[in-house]
């Protein structure tokens, strides 16, 4: 089995345990997110907590479609096989990132930490948007290889989520350090490791250029 085939499937493994990890908490375990809002305990603005919850629910569905959209489009069967397929579930993962950012803009105001996390959060939307702009404007202009690099560098951030609370916990159960000061160095410091994550990956799974045109 070739070095990008045990790649695409360990990062299918993780996603779909991950997908379902995140809808059995938000919809099963914990559907009013008590947990998640004991934490935000110094905000400066009210939240109505059922209008949040909504676009809660609407920002993991969406960043759940996202994870699986780009999944499929990684796939070679789908790339050779099902091209028009390929090329259709580019466009739903665009705008499966677009709402989760409008989402996530909505829901930066009230995020843990306060303003410095917020100004995270927004920045990440933004990075994140541009790169998948990159990307189809690379495949447009038929730049295969770029196209598939800017696309790697795009779908590192549906692993947002899963990196922000994983940093979380080592710093704050591990570490020692309070939770609200975990949580913002989390935000920034995934925007960092993703970023890293998905240079390593360029640079080894796909370090030869695609010959699919």
């Amino acid at each position: 089995m070739s070095t990008s085939k045990k790649a695409y499937l360990l990062m299918l493994s993780i996603t779909v345990v991950f997908i379902v990890y995140v809808l059995y908490t938000n919809f099963v375990h914990d559907p009013q997110a008590t947990t998640f809002l004991g934490h935000k305990e110094t905000l400066k603005r009210a939240l109505h907590t059922e209008v949040w919850l909504k676009v809660m629910n609407v920002h993991v569905i969406f960043a759940c479609m996202a994870m699986l959209s780009g999944a499929a489009n990684f796939s070679t069967v789908i790339l050779k096989k099902h091209r028009k397929f390929h090329r259709m579930n580019g466009y739903f993962y665009l705008i499966s990132v677009v709402i989760v950012d409008v989402t996530s803009g909505y829901m930066a105001p009230y995020a843990t930490g306060g303003k410095a996390s917020s100004m995270g959060f927004n920045l990440m939307n933004i990075v994140w948007l541009v790169m998948t702009i990159i990307a189809i404007v690379k495949i447009k202009k038929k730049q295969v290889n770029q196209h598939r690099k800017w696309m790697t560098r795009s779908y590192a951030f549906v692993f947002t989520n899963l990196t922000i609370h994983t940093l979380t916990a080592l710093l704050h159960d591990g570490g020692g350090l309070a939770y609200t000061t975990s949580y913002t160095i989390a935000v920034y410091g995934s925007i960092i490791c993703l970023m890293v994550a998905a240079e390593i990956v360029i640079r080894t799974v796909f370090r030869k250029p695609s010959t699919m045109i």
